[in-house]
């Protein structure tokens, strides 16, 4: 099906989370956090970093993430590609002052979905170009979507016979 040998498509990838704190507009929270975007790829720094601030708001790299391919999550990659906005999902739980710390990140909407059912924070975040490729290539190389079959019109008047 792919041109891509399987020996050259990596099981995982290094992930790095980009989030966002601002400013709360509500009196039961001091800021609201958001996920901006991933980085594809190692970092050298362990720990959150802050990249920026300005008026309030503030962005920081957490570092430690892996992007993880798995066969049975094949038909929820395949759906992710073909939504309007493929998405990747930061996974995070929160301090009792509301500050996340991401520890998971997925490419799949139904195992983002499960996190959120339990008591996760799960932040979406546009699907970079290089991810985007290798999901592409992997849902290829180890997946093909069943075709659905009409359903056979009946006679109302036909009685089973």
């Amino acid at each position: 099906m792919s041109t891509h040998p399987p020996e050259t498509l990596p099981q995982s990838l290094p992930i790095a989370a980009i989030l966002e704190k601002r400013p709360s507009i509500s009196r039961w929270a001091d800021a609201y956090w958001t996920a901006t975007g991933v980085i594809v790829g190692e970092r050298s720094e362990p720990n959150a970093t802050l990249l920026h601030t300005s008026n309030g708001i503030a962005q920081y790299l957490y570092p430690g993430l892996t992007a993880r391919l798995h066969l049975d999550e094949c038909e929820s990659y395949y759906h992710n590609l073909k939504a309007p906005y493929p998405s990747g999902y930061i996974v995070a739980s929160l301090a009792a002052d509301g500050t996340p710390t991401p520890y998971h990140f997925t490419l799949s909407f139904d195992e983002a979905n499960s996190y959120l059912q339990g008591s996760a924070q799960v932040y979406p975040v546009p699907l970079p170009p290089e991810l985007y490729g290798w999901v592409e290539a992997y849902v290829l190389e180890h997946y093909a979507p069943e075709l659905r079959k009409k359903r056979r019109l009946t006679d109302i008047n036909d009685k089973g016979h």
